[in-house]
C-alpha cells in the first residue's frame, strides 16, 4: 500500500521555473510556514529518456502524492513537450511506436493533470501572475480545485504573494 504524503508540482519548466523556485524557497525556509514534501524527490528521469518512460516515472510520483500543484503561466496550455510526436521511436508515416508503446499526443502537463484528476488528489492551480486566467489552464482541470494568483501588485510593481499561496495550499 502506498501512502500519499507528498506534493506533486507541475509547471512549464521552460517558462515558469521562477514560480516553482519561489515555492521551493518558501518551503525550505525556516521563516515561512509552507511545509510539504516534494514528490520530485522520489524519482529522477533524464531529459534524454523517451516520453513514455518519463510519464511512467511521473505516474510513480503521482501515486505517492496527496496534493497536485500546477503552476500556470502564459504558455502552459500550449506546451507540447512529452508528446510522442517528438520521440525518436515514433514512426510518423505509420503513427506507430517502434518499441511497441501506446502512442499519445498528450504533453507532460496534460498527462500530469489527467493523472491528478483520475487519482482524486487535492488540486491547486497557482498562476504565475497577479490574476487568475483559467483559459491558460489545461482544460482537464480548468474547473477543478482551488485557483489562485501567486503575485499581487504592491506599490506599482508585481511581487510574490506568500499569503495568497499559503491560503490556496490550505496551510
Amino acid at each position: 500500500m502506498v501512502y500519499r504524503t507528498r506534493t506533486y508540482i507541475a509547471a512549464d519548466w521552460d517558462h515558469d521555473f521562477d514560480a516553482v523556485d519561489q515555492l521551493r524557497k518558501w518551503n525550505d525556509s525556516g521563516y515561512w510556514s509552507l511545509s510539504f514534501t516534494d514528490a520530485h524527490e522520489l524519482h529522477q528521469s533524464r531529459d534524454t529518456s523517451k516520453p513514455c518512460n518519463i510519464k511512467a516515472s511521473l505516474r510513480q510520483r503521482m501515486d505517492a502524492s496527496k496534493r497536485f500543484v500546477l503552476v500556470v503561466g502564459d504558455h502552459t496550455d500550449t506546451v507540447t513537450k512529452g508528446s510522442c510526436q517528438w520521440c525518436w521511436s515514433y514512426r510518423r508515416g505509420y503513427k506507430l511506436c517502434n518499441v511497441g508503446k501506446y502512442v499519445t499526443f498528450e504533453s507532460y502537463i496534460e498527462n500530469e493533470c489527467r493523472m491528478a484528476k483520475e487519482a482524486s488528489v487535492e488540486i491547486v492551480v497557482l498562476y504565475n501572475s497577479a490574476r487568475v486566467n483559467r483559459s491558460l489552464c489545461p482544460e482537464v482541470i480548468r474547473d477543478c480545485g482551488v485557483h489562485a494568483p501567486m503575485k499581487s501588485r504592491r506599490k506599482g510593481y508585481l511581487d510574490w504573494d506568500y499569503q495568497q499561496v499559503k491560503m490556496a495550499l490550505g496551510m
